[in-house]
């Protein structure tokens, strides 16, 4: 499979952020704690230059903990803050407003020293499609601020929003990059659903999927949907569609209604925690700068 997405849009938004980003003083950028570096968009690191950063593991509860505590090192060592949150269910939120005061102290203090005392920190929230951004916004403003949604293009232009007396955000479009170097990062960014589903194969992307579950972590579908340890992955996907009952007219089992169930089951959690960048596993010291 080939993967590729970036509409219009997405020029049109990185535009903006050029634009937007010398009224800022911090960079919140959001990944998916499943697939860490896969869900970075390398444009972010050149637009946030020489702002202060943040980088948040979002989803943190769909990925394994220890994992998350890996990536959480991994990335501070690289210089930044991060912070494991679960934008859903509003965990980690107290733990952001800290380090959003931790990363801006410095410009806090500069705007003391000139009596400048009211104005707030302003960050810009980044990341691409789907990954959660303007959830985070909601539940770390306590209220619907940011319109959300469960597949990726929902946030299309620039929204300002006051959180309190000391911090405001700009919530961005998700944006990806014009072309994917390495085509396992378009796969994983399919398998979460930052690539829409309806310019995908989806039967084609779940065999795939399987065949890394079998891989690392052998016996979870299995157990799951109650089908045999075959090996072949179109044979398992045909026994999940027997399992939950996918059948078409004459009773044929109907894979591709499977397949978009497994990759539902995935995204929602309901397969386990599971992380599919291991740090350290899958990229050499220089991939990771």
């Amino acid at each position: 499979m080939h993967f590729q997405w970036y509409p219009g849009h997405m020029t049109k938004a990185k535009r903006m952020m050029q634009e937007n980003i010398k009224l800022v003083d911090l960079v919140i950028e959001l990944v998916d704690a499943r697939i860490p570096l896969s869900s970075r968009n390398p444009d972010i690191d050149g637009l946030g230059k020489n702002k202060a950063r943040v980088v948040l593991l979002n989803k943190a509860d769909l990925a394994e903990e220890k994992w998350n505590v890996s990536w959480s090192r991994y990335f501070e060592d690289k210089g930044y803050l991060a912070v494991k949150v679960n934008s859903k269910k509003g965990s980690g939120m107290k733990a952001v407003q800290d380090v959003i005061g931790k990363a801006c102290k410095e410009k806090i203090e500069r705007d003391r020293k000139r009596g400048i005392l009211n104005r707030p920190v302003r960050a810009m929230v980044a990341g691409i499609p789907n990954v959660g951004k303007s959830t985070f916004i909601n539940a770390l403003a306590g209220k619907a601020c940011a319109k959300t949604g469960n597949k990726p293009g929902v946030t299309k232009g620039k929204q300002w929003i006051r959180l309190n007396r000391q911090v405001e955000l700009l919530d961005t479009p998700g944006i990806l990059w014009p072309k994917f170097e390495d085509q396992k990062v378009g796969l994983y960014l399919a398998f979460i659903g930052s690539i829409k589903d309806e310019i995908l194969n989806t039967e084609e992307l779940a065999l795939e999927f399987i065949k890394l579950m079998c891989a690392e972590y052998p016996g979870v579908l299995e157990e799951k949907y109650q089908i045999g340890a075959s090996g072949e992955s179109y044979r398992m996907l045909e026994g999940i569609a027997k399992s939950r009952h996918c059948l078409v007219r004459g009773n044929e089992l109907d894979t591709e209604k499977a397949a978009a169930m497994l990759l539902d089951d995935f995204r929602g959690g309901r397969l386990g925690r599971i992380t599919l960048e291991k740090c350290g596993m899958y990229f050499s010291d220089e991939n990771k700068d």
